[in-house]
């Protein structure tokens, strides 16, 4: 802030008055500047708090829906492997340690057909009207506009439909001559889909068009839906999909390409289930490391610690703040809750107890190997940590537990989590602060320069008073002069 006070005496009074004036102005601001630094440094700390805070509480659940990971389990108590590419499985905690031979034949496929020709290619033109695709006895209707081509009916399929997993696309051959051909994400026998409700369009996916379809004829492509077939232990099983689930217990088998023969012969796929207690371990010690990293940050920035002097006198961001505190027994309540049931009831049996000193969980592996010894721990383990369900697991309520202080609560008012809501008022607390110093500043301007006019005025009236003085005493010392001169 530029200060109208120049340094020097005064001519008339020989007085700094830029130093008195500055003494008098900072003993007037010092008060309120104080007041206004002290708020503006615990305001800043509690922001970064704030953010830190919410980084934790992210990789935290980041943390656990990463070991819930449906895709690549972490807490899977059995480890399914296949020893080709044929099939890749995975198992729940419901599965049973052994080996498997399965013998794909063939793959479930969806539904895909084609128009008849059209000459005119993606240009040709196309009657209005409403274009039915129908599927499964479920009908999809898609509006097709005047002046409409071949292209545009197209577009209109994908929007309409895509979301039903029906799209469509223009396959133009060496002629120029162009066939609509739709397509769907569904498979299985009895999913061929069907046009009808606009001549030139009319399609019948029940029929094979053959290898070689001429111009006039429509149906399905190579061949109508099927489901897959594979043989299990030399059982046989079909699915409507690729993915298939309940043919042995415990395990899902997801289908990729038929088994090669060797000799004429199927060669089958070997999947082996076996007890995933290694992994079972190391997932373990992944969530006590998560658990204790939000914990240690939540310590940090809610105690105070010591100063040069070891006194605790330097706060941190959340010092005597109660939402930490609520948080952690948010979270350490969810440790001893009642989930999905089952001989696994709290983590100690695990080997997972709590320091009475840190409050921080500690992981004994021999706790751990003793159970496991006992028959279909491993699944239990699963169920645990997963739960029956995408809520009653252990990791899913952990991640639940912070969900309020990320997300907005169900029915909530404002909107916004609560350490949105918290960062909301720390901002507001910011604004109020920069208004504060911002009048305080005009404030110290308009101070410094009334006190430097008066100074400086009272100087004049010195410096006017010094030299009527000094008139006087040289008009005596004059007449002195003359009185002694006779």
């Amino acid at each position: 802030m530029a200060s109208p006070i120049l340094p020097g005496s005064g001519l008339g009074s020989g007085l700094d008055i830029g130093a008195i004036v500055t003494a008098l102005v900072n003993a007037d601001k010092a008060p309120k500047q104080t007041q206004i630094d002290t708020a503006t440094k615990v305001n800043t700390l509690k922001i970064s708090g704030v953010g830190s805070l919410k980084s934790a509480l992210t990789a935290f659940q980041t943390a656990m829906t990463d070991l819930g990971s449906k895709t690549n389990p972490a807490f899977s108590g059995f480890t399914a492997t296949s020893n080709n590419a044929t099939l890749s499985a995975t198992s729940d905690s419901t599965a049973v340690a052994g080996s498997y031979n399965v013998v794909v034949s063939q793959l479930a496929t969806g539904s895909k057909i084609a128009s008849a020709s059209f000459a005119g290619g993606a240009a040709s033109a196309i009657p209005s009207g409403t274009l039915k695709i129908s599927q499964n006895g479920t009908d999809y209707n898609v509006d097709i506009p005047a002046n409409a081509t071949l292209q545009t009916t197209r577009d209109a399929i994908n929007k309409a439909q895509g979301a039903n997993g029906i799209s469509a696309n223009i396959v133009t051959d060496s002629s120029g001559s162009s066939r609509l051909v739709i397509s769907s994400s569904k498979t299985g026998a009895g999913s061929d889909l069907s046009v009808s409700g606009i001549a030139g369009l009319e399609i019948d996916g029940t029929q094979p068009m053959g290898t070689s379809p001429a111009a006039g004829t429509s149906g399905a492509v190579n061949d109508i839906a099927k489901n897959a077939k594979l043989t299990i232990d030399g059982l046989e099983v079909t699915s409507k999909s690729n993915t298939v689930t309940g043919a042995i217990s415990g395990l899902t088998l997801n289908l990729t390409t038929v088994s090669p023969l060797s000799g004429g012969v199927a060669t089958p796929t070997v999947v082996s289930v076996d007890a995933n207690t290694k992994g079972l371990q190391t997932s373990i010690q992944s969530f006590v490391d998560a658990y204790n990293k939000l914990k240690t940050t939540i310590d940090t920035l809610s105690k105070a610690t010591p100063d040069a002097d070891g006194k605790l006198t330097v706060q941190a961001a959340f010092t005597g703040d109660a939402m930490p505190r609520s948080l952690i027994a948010d979270i350490r309540g969810q440790l001893t809750a009642e989930g999905a049931g089952g001989p696994l009831a709290v983590l100690s049996q695990l080997g997972v107890m709590t320091d009475r000193n840190t409050g921080n969980l500690t992981f004994d592996t021999n706790a751990f190997t003793k159970t496991m010894a006992q028959p279909g721990m491993t699944g239990q383990v699963q169920q645990l940590f997963t739960g029956t369900n995408d809520t009653n697991g252990l990791l899913a309520r952990m991640s639940k537990a912070v969900d309020s202080y990320l997300k907005p609560p169900a029915g909530s008012i404002t909107g916004t989590s609560l350490l949105d809501q918290r960062m909301a008022i720390l901002t507001k607390n910011t604004r109020n602060l920069t208004d504060q110093q911002a009048a305080l500043d005009l404030r110290v301007d308009n101070l410094t320069k009334t006190l430097t006019a008066k100074y400086n005025a009272m100087d004049l009236l010195v410096g006017q008073m010094k030299a009527t003085a000094n008139n006087i005493t040289s008009f005596f010392s004059s007449l002195n002069a003359q009185q002694s001169a006779k």
